[in-house]
């Protein structure tokens, strides 16, 4: 078991940047796979990016892609999503999930460990 807590969520302008974090507890962060997904109300929850455990390989939703950067610092067990140019659509709650192994997923229900959410609003 992990606990992993979310943080960096703000109300910013489009176009503007902003940076979330996620912390995770105990000394075993760099053998998870570490993945971020967003979610608003009445819709699911859908994958954003993700990063392998050795921070090497990472992979994009289609609708982030040369926008946002997912990256991981093994000393601080921490991720990072940098958000650039965001948008009003990039508007949700963004939660980090942890699974253990080296397979990168962008399924949600593959990911057994979740923060709290932080939310991010993006206006026009």
């Amino acid at each position: 078991q992990v606990q992993l807590v979310e943080s960096g969520g703000g109300l910013v302008q489009a176009g503007d940047s902003l940076r979330l974090s996620c912390t995770a507890s105990g000394r075993t962060f760099g053998t998870y796979v570490m993945g971020w997904f967003r979610q608003v109300p009445g819709k699911e929850r859908e994958f954003v990016a993700v990063i392998s455990p050795t921070g090497i390989t990472t992979y994009y939703s289609d609708s982030v892609k040369g926008r946002f950067t997912v990256s991981r610092d093994t000393r601080k067990n921490t991720a990072y999503l940098q958000m650039n140019s965001l948008k009003p659509e990039d508007t949700a709650v963004y939660y980090c999930g942890a699974r253990l192994g080296t397979v990168p997923r962008t399924v949600p229900g593959d990911y057994p460990y979740w923060g709290q959410g932080t939310q991010v609003t993006v206006s026009p």
